[in-house]
């Protein structure tokens, strides 16, 4: 499948006015869908989404992963699915934790079966580098939900396919870290930094749109992909925005929270022995094709593998000027650039 493909198909995105959903449905509407569905649960998001696109080929409905018949009915003659609906937010996930289990894991699993049961082309499932040697609550629920979605490939028989992506930090999507140092910045506070040598992925929302798009036209029952990106600590990252916004603030250090990682990995090591490389993308095959349970359990494949997978640590690091760079490329960043510069000539002129 191409992305030619999409054309007159009618594709279901849940949580589809997150951030993920908002910038997909600018690429998939130029593609010429029949229709695109945009289900969630928020109804303020979707009357604000549907006055920002103003296009009949959007319909929206109101719904809850959680919830099998909701699904169920947005399901109907739908051809592809997105399956971008979550609970994100790792300190929340803390406190919270089955609530992730509800959304993440059995609401997952909701979407999964609804799409075999309708008879979708293809399924896919958005997940996070937090899935991999998990250790917050957040990645254990994304990490069932990949375990999740490779079960019911793997049971599928009537030709729906289903794989998913893996990605690690996106740019300004909501409640990254990037948005919350500029509201720093633009409050005039001193940019609140967990650890400075703390490495994370830098991903483009247009890239990660890329990623799903890839493993739809690419994707085998089961697989995962991932992205190879650049990655950068947060100290360079900090300076970054410091020198783009002109910013003299001061930089505090508040330490590593609870359920937060030095590193990301997007590909564990046990991953990588058996991961194809792709140029761009990993692809990660799944361990067992079929329910032969024997095979399974008693025969295995010599492997090397690698001493720590593929991190945000042993990834190509950005510069300051290589971060600024590609920072200044993000539109919310230009546009918060421009508004700030133009409060402190209002403040300058009173």
């Amino acid at each position: 499948m191409s992305e030619e493909s999409i054309f007159q198909k009618t594709i279901l995105i849940t949580g589809g006015t997150g951030s993920f959903g908002s910038t997909v449905v600018r690429r998939l509407l130029a593609l010429e869908p029949k229709k695109i569905i945009i289900f969630s649960r928020d109804e303020k998001k979707q009357f604000d989404m549907r006055n920002a696109y103003n296009d009949p080929r959007l319909e929206f409905w109101i719904g809850d992963v959680r919830d099998s018949q909701s699904v169920d009915r947005a399901m109907h003659k739908v051809d592809l699915v997105f399956h971008a609906a979550a609970f994100k937010h790792v300190p929340t996930g803390e406190f919270f934790p089955l609530e992730l289990v509800k959304t993440n894991i059995l609401g997952s699993a909701n979407v999964m079966q609804s799409a075999i049961d309708h008879h979708v082309e293809r399924v896919v499932i958005l997940s996070t580098d937090k899935a991999v040697y998990p250790i917050n609550a957040m990645g254990m629920t994304k990490a069932l939900m990949e375990k999740t979605m490779i079960a019911h490939a793997r049971e599928a028989r009537n030709g729906t396919i289903l794989c998913g992506v893996r990605y690690g930090n996106v740019m300004y999507s909501r409640g990254s870290v990037i948005p919350l140092f500029v509201g720093h910045i633009k409050q005039g506070q001193p940019l609140k930094v967990t650890h400075r040598e703390m490495t994370r992925f830098m991903l483009p929302l247009s890239q990660s749109v890329n990623l799903v798009l890839y493993a739809l036209s690419q994707g085998l029952p089961g697989d995962i992909f991932t992205r190879k990106a650049p990655a950068c600590t947060i100290d360079v990252l900090v300076q970054s925005l410091q020198a783009l916004f002109k910013y003299p603030g001061e930089i505090k250090d508040i330490g590593i929270r609870g359920g937060e990682k030095m590193h990301e990995t997007l590909v564990s090591a046990e991953e990588l022995a058996r991961a194809e490389d792709h140029g761009e993308y990993f692809r990660i095959v799944s361990e067992s094709k079929d329910l032969d349970y024997e095979k399974y359990f008693t025969e295995g494949k010599k492997a090397f593998i690698s001493s720590g997978g593929y991190t945000s640590e042993n990834a190509p690091r950005l510069s300051v000027e290589e971060m600024s760079n590609l920072l200044i490329t993000l539109p919310q960043i230009k546009k918060e650039i421009s508004e700030y510069q133009y409060s402190k000539i209002l403040q300058k002129s009173l």
